[in-house]
């Protein structure tokens, strides 16, 4: 019998409408939603711990409602400060979504802010490992497994790239990885779209 698991996701926001390298293009919002629906689906995740900014985030709040799958959001600072700087500068109804999402986890106590500092270079990387701490502590407190989840291009874009930092701290810190691609591919084959394979890892 499955023992649950507790997932620590990260991942990209969707990409601004004048950006040069894709890293979470728009149009591959539902198909992204549907792999993670599926990912948490066949991992039998009783828990999501995840921040809450547009893309990544945001989508795998609203499949873990659909799900049944209680929602733990993690915030580095102020909730009003969090939606100007992660949330409505990116195309997309994202700020609506915020804010009912946020209600809802602030009713039901799983609203952790942190408040760090926003101009503190260190604060997404501190937020990281906050994320992580309280899925850990989750589990362990009702024994399932834990997983984290990664919602990227697969590329670092350098090394500030904080989902790219996620990936390392959890990897280091001995979890079970998933990555999930944000990036599709045209095959001349099929002339359909296709998502690139989601990769496991585990140390």
């Amino acid at each position: 019998m499955s023992r649950g698991v507790v997932v620590a996701l990260a991942g990209r926001r969707v990409d601004a409408a004048e950006a040069e390298a894709p890293r979470f293009p728009a149009r591959n919002l539902a198909a992204v939603e549907e792999r993670i629906c599926e990912l948490l689906k066949e991992s039998d995740a009783r828990v999501l711990v995840c921040a809450a900014a547009c893309g990544a985030d945001i989508l795998a709040l609203e499949v873990a409602v659909k799900l049944g799958i209680r929602r733990r959001v993690v915030l580095p600072y102020g909730r009003e400060l969090f939606r100007e700087t992660s949330v409505i500068d990116r195309p997309g109804d994202w700020g609506a979504r915020y804010d009912r999402l946020l209600d809802e986890i602030a009713a039901q106590d799983d609203l952790v802010v942190l408040g760090f500092d926003h101009g503190d270079n260190t604060t997404y990387l501190a937020t990281n490992s906050a994320i992580i701490d309280e899925a850990c502590k989750v589990a362990d407190a009702q024994q399932h497994e834990i997983l984290a989840v990664i919602v990227w291009d697969g590329k670092a874009r350098g090394e500030d790239d904080v989902t790219a930092a996620f990936r390392s701290e959890a990897v280091n810190r001995g979890l079970r990885v998933e990555d999930i691609s944000t990036i599709w591919f045209e095959t001349e084959e099929e002339g359909s779209t296709k998502v690139t394979k989601t990769t496991k890892e585990k140390r």
